[in-house]
């Protein structure tokens, strides 16, 4: 059996059975994701491998009680980031990144590099000043409470549509679209009071 070409759904349903190699997959195909979700919120590379690491073994531990009438990434983000969330209110820690994983952020300054200097389009002085917002957009968003900071990063990095969002985070979608109205309102003030 080509467990590559069967679906997520599939796959939990084999994994429900007992069968290793579709455990396999299932990891093989979201290890990347979870890793830069969690990652983005603790910003720790090792304690990221561990919580993603935990989250796997919670996740695969309850592959029983997933529901295919829901999508299994929505299922399994949901695990990682509860942990992760329950992780960070035992520590407090308040820096998040949105630029992803740290194995896609060399790659990706290398080539932000690589264009600027090709392209011409934008002057040193001009890359230098967008790099520091990122940073400071990254530092505003890490003092945001963790259920506001898992809203911003799951739609506005991620992707996610609300409706997912609320289903990660087990939340009502009217609550999602609150949390998410207030962290872009103390990212806004956050932000203002640096341009002062």
């Amino acid at each position: 059996m080509d467990y590559a070409e069967l679906s997520d759904k599939e796959l939990a349903s084999l994994a429900a059975q007992g069968r290793q190699a579709a455990f396999g997959e299932l990891l093989r195909r979201y290890q990347r994701p979870i890793f830069s979700l969690v990652f983005r919120m603790v910003r720790d590379r090792s304690l990221a491998e561990d919580l993603a690491q935990e989250a796997f073994i919670r996740a695969f531990g309850a592959i029983r009680s997933y529901d295919p009438r829901y999508k299994f990434s929505s299922w399994i983000f949901k695990i990682a980031n509860n942990h992760t969330i329950d992780h960070l209110r035992k520590r407090k820690l308040d820096t998040v990144s949105i630029h992803g994983s740290p194995h896609a952020r060399t790659a990706r300054e290398e080539e932000e590099t690589r264009l600027v200097v090709e392209s011409g389009g934008e002057s040193p002085q001009e890359y230098v000043e967008h790099k520091e917002l990122g940073s400071q957009i990254e530092h505003a968003i890490g003092k945001l409470r963790p259920e506001y900071r898992t809203a911003i990063l799951l739609r506005h990095v991620e992707g996610y549509p609300y409706d997912e969002i609320a289903e990660i985070m087990e939340l009502p979608l009217g609550t999602v679209k609150t949390y998410l109205h207030r962290a872009r309102s103390e990212l806004k003030e956050h932000l203002a009071h640096l341009t002062q």
